[in-house]
């Protein structure tokens, strides 16, 4: 049913899959470009152009998946995306300044320096320049369909990798298909990245022990097909769960072991990583941050304050 379009992307991950069913596209990649001449000369394979595409569905807001939204909108496709990616992408700068502004100071509560915690947290301006906002037409809410190509495809709320994570689920030939954005990936394991509070006044979101429990749902679905938004498609989407699913836990073990007294979530990230540059601290710290999460909704570590600094200690037993 979806044709599968990859787009360049400026980021590590490469091309970002871009998804086609008769006038509908699904994630159309960043706003630069390279990005939009490539879906340009895509979408004239297809026999289409710009003005053709009547809705852009989009998976969440990272740049690199809706990046080319805007620019869709102003050739009249209306814009489709769930309540939480809506607010985030109508006004992304100020999302990103937010997101700056508390893990400068929460990294540096890790253990991270404070200089290099406002480095690491600067770095992200530079997606500025790909992510144009664009107001969303149409808002679907978790179980919401809508029609694309004759098929009625349901948006389903995931948790973990991104706010507002929307997966598009359907049926063709009798077979469960689902869109999945990076929500599973075919040889990466994703990194549920670190989120601010939804709301200032509310707590941090722990978002890998609420990434693992959403892919224990999907697993349990037995799903026949995923269209991930970057590399291959899936074809056995409960078998790569699983994968994804026992790496996650053999690293929580992994964080386990190097909690000996009081440490920080800094501390874990250099033991889990050698050498690691600037611009890879931030997933990173997601990563050391995400295992101490499960391991504190374990009980097998608590977290305290010392000092000014985070830091966890084994349970006692």
């Amino acid at each position: 049913m979806f044709t599968r379009l990859s787009i360049p992307t400026p980021f590590q991950v490469g091309p970002v899959n871009a998804y086609l069913a008769g006038r509908t596209l699904v994630d159309p990649g960043p706003g630069s470009e390279e990005a939009w001449t490539v879906l340009l000369e895509a979408l004239e394979e297809n026999d289409l152009e710009p003005t053709d595409i009547e809705q852009v569905l989009i998976t969440h807001p990272h740049p690199d998946h809706f990046g080319l939204a805007a620019r869709l909108q102003e050739s009249s496709a209306r814009i489709v995306a769930s309540p939480a990616t809506a607010r985030i992408i109508r006004d992304f700068p100020r999302r990103l300044e937010y997101e700056q502004t508390y893990f400068a100071d929460f990294f540096d509560r890790c253990g991270m320096a404070r200089t290099t915690a406002q480095t690491v947290t600067d770095l992200p301006a530079a997606f500025l320049s790909v992510s144009p906002n664009v107001e969303t037409d149409v808002e679907l809410t978790d179980g919401e369909s809508v029609a694309v190509d004759g098929i009625d495809v349901t948006a389903e709320s995931v948790q973990g990798h991104a706010p507002g994570e929307t997966i598009f689920t359907y049926e063709v030939d009798g077979e469960s298909h689902a869109i999945v954005g990076d929500q599973v990936l075919p040889d990466i394991t994703p990194n549920p990245l670190l989120q601010p509070p939804a709301e200032e006044d509310e707590g941090r979101p722990r978002v890998l022990p609420a990434f693992n429990r959403s892919l224990e749902r999907l697993r349990n679905r037995e799903f026949d097909r995923f269209l991930p938004g970057h590399r291959e498609e899936i074809s056995t989407p409960t078998t790569r769960i699983e994968e994804i699913l026992a790496a996650h836990e053999e690293r929580t073990e992994n964080v386990r072991n190097l909690v000996d007294g009081p440490t920080t979530p800094f501390d874990v990230m250099e033991d889990l990583f050698d050498d690691l540059p600037a611009t890879e601290y931030f997933p990173a710290m997601s990563e050391a941050v995400g295992h101490l999460d499960v391991l504190e909704e374990r009980n097998e570590v608590e977290r305290n304050e010392r000092g000014g600094l985070i830091v966890y200690e084994e349970v006692p037993a």
